[in-house]
């Protein structure tokens, strides 16, 4: 994009080229390094591992902990706050769907997003009307650490994970009011929407059932109840066709609970798919793939800064300030490629400053 713009000299451009191929190779080093420190710290709670760990110590949980933030940090990723991750469970989700994540299973979780922006959507009403059109704040990328417990209950959602390990995973597009969907533990529940919309036809089906179907059956069992308790004398007769009669009412009613049962059944299930499909599509990789991923971003991303704010410099010819040079970073984003971003220029000024390419004046300027 820099080279596109046709600015520099040619000895500018030879000077640039030879920069950049600098910049690159020092980051390329210095993540190779952190690559192997991340790898030590994961490989002895790496649930996907098929070697052996001969010969390896275990590393604190923390400090994982510790080496994966700093890799998030420079890769420009956000940790999410407890009140926010709070915040979003409280809001409604996109997908029609209850969604419920309980934080207590889990001995550690952390939550870093990056590329927030402000999406619409249209959501469908019931039945398809009174759809509406709801805003929402958007993550471009998610990634979710969890380490859980030394003890699980293997009757819950989180029987097959194995105790003390670690999960990480990688996602994409992902609305804040739809987080809780990332956890293994989610569990879908019923909206009073969806009870309403199986309670009433339910209770109305059920009393056309007891006043058509099991009106004989009823009064069969009330008058055999009432002999047994004494409240009747006369003795109840069970002839052939009071039997089929009392069968008859007795299937007609295990039938209409049966169908109930499959209504609630099947829009539950119906729900869970919702919810597997999304999170198909969403999915960009796991555990150890999550590492080399974000490795790989933040590496590009030191780079890119450096190379920008080296490129600006270069091009303008003469001093700027700090102020000035992201100014005009942003100004160039903005106009030639229509995105809106703050660029980080302290960050940038101060790893061309580490790698002897920038200085400061006397009059806080920077220059080359």
């Amino acid at each position: 994009m820099c080279l596109d713009e046709g600015a520099l000299t040619p000895a500018q451009l030879d000077e640039f080229k030879r920069t950049a191929a600098t910049i690159e190779a020092h980051f390329q080093q210095e993540f190779h390094q952190i690559k192997q420190a991340l790898k030590d710290a994961y490989t002895t709670v790496d649930p996907d591992v098929d070697t052996r760990r001969s010969g390896v110590e275990a590393v604190d949980d923390d400090q994982l902990a510790a080496l994966l933030e700093q890799v998030l940090i420079r890769g420009n990723y956000e940790r999410v706050t407890e009140t926010e991750l709070n915040r979003a469970f409280e809001s409604a989700s996109l997908f029609n769907i209850r969604l419920y994540v309980n934080l207590e299973d889990f001995d550690e979780v952390l939550l870093y997003t990056r590329g927030v922006s402000e999406r619409s959507e249209r959501i469908n009403g019931p039945l398809g009307f009174f759809s509406r059109t709801v805003n929402f704040r958007n993550f471009d990328r998610v990634v979710l650490f969890i380490r859980f417990k030394e003890t699980i209950d293997e009757q819950s959602t989180l029987g097959g994970c194995r105790p003390g390990a670690t999960m990480l995973k990688l996602f994409k597009d992902v609305p804040e009011a739809d987080l809780e969907m990332l956890f293994p533990n989610t569990r879908i529940g019923m909206r009073i929407r969806d009870k309403l919309l199986i309670g009433i036809p339910a209770l109305v089906s059920g009393g056309v059932v007891l006043s058509t179907k099991l009106g004989a059956t009823l009064l069969l069992l009330g008058s055999l109840l009432g002999f047994w308790l004494g409240w009747k004398q006369e003795p109840v007769t069970l002839d052939r066709n009071s039997i089929l009669a009392l069968l008859a009412g007795l299937g007609a009613l295990g039938g209409y609970l049966w169908k109930q049962f499959s209504s609630f059944r099947n829009r539950k299930l119906r729900f869970t798919q919702t919810l597997t499909r999304n999170l198909y599509f969403k999915l960009l990789d796991n555990n150890a793939g999550v590492i080399y991923r974000i490795l790989d971003d933040a590496e590009e991303s030191e780079c890119k800064e450096s190379l920008l704010a080296y490129y600006f410099l270069l091009a303008e010819g003469q001093a700027m300030s700090a102020q000035q040079l992201d100014e005009k970073i942003e100004h160039w984003f903005a106009d030639k490629w229509q995105c809106r971003l703050d660029f980080e220029i302290d960050d940038a000024l101060g790893k061309l400053e580490k790698l002897g390419l920038a200085h400061k004046t006397r009059d806080e300027r920077w220059q080359i």
